[in-house]
């Protein structure tokens, strides 16, 4: 015998004697202290933050075509930034993971691009209030001058471009988000390789080496007369959903990758990638169903993953039912 609940605007079909685990929250203002659930892999933070070469586990598990794999080195080859388009939820993001786990690089730097990014704020940040206030301080006792390079800190772009070994993978998330002129903003840095710190060119001769902040607490950059310039030019992925067109100086500079959207071949090792081969038993329902609705509005692939976990773990749901839980047309009001 099962029961029906209404729960998120779907029903919830329970057993009424086992619920196995199910209802953590049962709404009956009872307090009780009960055991959570595994996570799915793809939400697991109990890791140790990355290292050098680590990324999440989930970029471990990114599946690309050899067609897209093909254009990815192209970049790679050319060093040139690579131009991700596609529908949200392709995994557009996730392929700057992938890259930097497949390489051994270091850990991904990440500008999420909004209405009010800038240039200057994703090369570096200048605490100039910070260090006038620690400038009056020491007036009062020793007369020293703080040091400069305390107070600048490189952001994920000026990361990228410090002199190293290895290349770092720069991700700039949703570039269409961004002001219209940052594209063309970006053109000068991605082909000179450099940019200079004006604080610190306007510096004494004397002063020509300054250590300033990285996105590593414990290893300050060294800077010469105010100037970064790479070594090696950096694996840099830029993501768009297509919401607005970019110049064409901007696009003829960039290698250009379209993600479509996965079939269900895809699908189906998309889901044994990340839940085990086990996981695809019991699941051509959810299959069939996430594809009619994704024919009629853009489903994104982890909403499918989310579906097919909670199947897994055991929620007693048809397929119409689950999928009306968890997924839900991006961008559609809720």
């Amino acid at each position: 015998m099962t029961t029906s609940e209404p729960v998120a605007g779907t029903s919830l079909r329970r057993s009424a004697t086992d619920d196995g685990g199910w209802r953590l929250f049962r709404g009956d203002g009872e307090r009780r202290e009960v055991p959570f659930p595994t996570a799915p892999p793809w939400r697991r933070f109990d890791q140790q933050e990355p290292t050098s070469g680590s990324t999440t586990s989930s970029s471990r598990r990114y599946l690309i075509g050899p067609d897209e794999a093909d254009v990815v080195n192209a970049a790679l080859h050319l060093r040139r930034p690579l131009l991700v388009t596609g529908h949200p939820g392709t995994g557009k993001s996730s392929l700057a993971h992938a890259v930097a786990h497949e390489l051994a690089l270091d850990h991904v730097l990440q500008w999420p691009v909004n209405s009010r990014s800038t240039l200057q704020d994703a090369l570096y940040q200048y605490d100039a209030v910070g260090r006038l206030r620690e400038a009056a301080l020491r007036h009062d006792t020793d007369g020293t001058e703080p040091d400069i390079g305390q107070y600048i800190r490189l952001g994920p772009l000026g990361n990228s471009f410090v002199p190293r070994e290895r290349p770092r993978v720069l991700l700039i998330d949703e570039l269409d988000k961004g002001d219209v002129d940052l594209p063309n903003d970006l053109l000068t840095i991605f082909e000179e390789g450099e940019f200079d710190i004006p604080e610190l060119t306007r510096l004494p001769e004397g002063q020509r080496a300054v250590h300033v902040q990285s996105d590593d607490p414990d290893d300050p950059i060294p800077v010469t007369r105010g100037r970064v310039r790479c070594r090696e030019f950096p694996v840099v992925i830029i993501t768009s959903n297509g919401e607005r067109d970019f110049p064409p100086a901007f696009l003829r500079r960039c290698v250009r990758l379209d993600l479509p959207e996965p079939n269900e071949q895809r699908l189906r090792d998309i889901v044994a990638a990340h839940l085990g081969p086990s996981a695809l038993e019991d699941i051509d329902d959810l299959l069939r169903e996430f594809l009619d609705r994704r024919a009629t509005g853009e489903l994104a692939t982890d909403q499918l993953l989310n579906a097919v976990f909670l199947r897994k773990g055991g929620v007693d749901l048809d397929a119409g039912s689950l999928l009306q839980a968890v997924l839900h047309r991006l961008g559609q009001a809720l």
